[in-house]
């Protein structure tokens, strides 16, 4: 009876801390608002415009040549420009970055999260607490990608086949004359 119950015991601590991994590993998604570690304490906040976010989420990192400088604050709708307000919260050790930078919206591989690549301009300015990154390209949406290729490859083939017949009949009479000239 005895290597029963020190098989179930293990079986119960393996479980255990299972679901301890796993409650640590939730807390740490960015779209999480609990954090375990140090937090950013200090740094200053910037903000950005765009078009479509994706689904950036609050958390999200921000980075510069693959390098984490800080993490998406807040996210709200700018109901005046129809736009999507980004606060971004800068860590302290990263003042220097040049007023005229360019914000992006990027994905981490084929189908991970969003993030904000940031890329340096060269100004001698720097952002500051407060600043408005002017310069910023939305996220690219696969659906949206997709629709495109199979709207323009739809069109393609219904009108393709008139302007392409009407197209192709005066080039390949000029490519067979000369041929046909040279050979008499």
């Amino acid at each position: 009876m005895r290597p029963n119950l020190t098989l179930e015991i293990g079986t119960g601590l393996f479980v255990l801390l299972g679901f301890a991994a796993l409650l640590f590993l939730t807390t740490q998604l960015p779209a999480s608002g609990m954090k375990f570690g140090a937090g950013a304490k200090g740094g200053y906040t910037v903000s950005a415009e765009f078009d479509n976010i994706g689904d950036l989420k609050v958390g999200s990192p921000v980075s510069m040549s693959g390098v984490r400088v800080g993490e998406v604050r807040t996210i709200a709708y700018n109901s005046k420009d129809y736009k999507a307000q980004v606060q971004l919260h800068i860590a302290d050790g990263y003042r220097q970055i040049p007023d005229d930078s360019y914000a992006s919206i990027q994905t981490q591989g084929l189908l991970g999260g969003k993030y904000i690549g940031i890329s340096p301009g060269g100004s001698d300015t720097y952002l500051k607490e407060g600043s408005v990154i002017e310069q910023t390209q939305s996220a690219i949406v696969l659906e949206s990608l997709i629709n495109k290729f199979f709207a323009n490859y739809a069109s393609g083939k219904s009108g393709g086949a008139d302007a392409g017949s009407g197209a192709a009949a005066p080039s390949a009479g000029k490519d067979t004359q000369p041929k046909t000239e040279s050979r008499k």
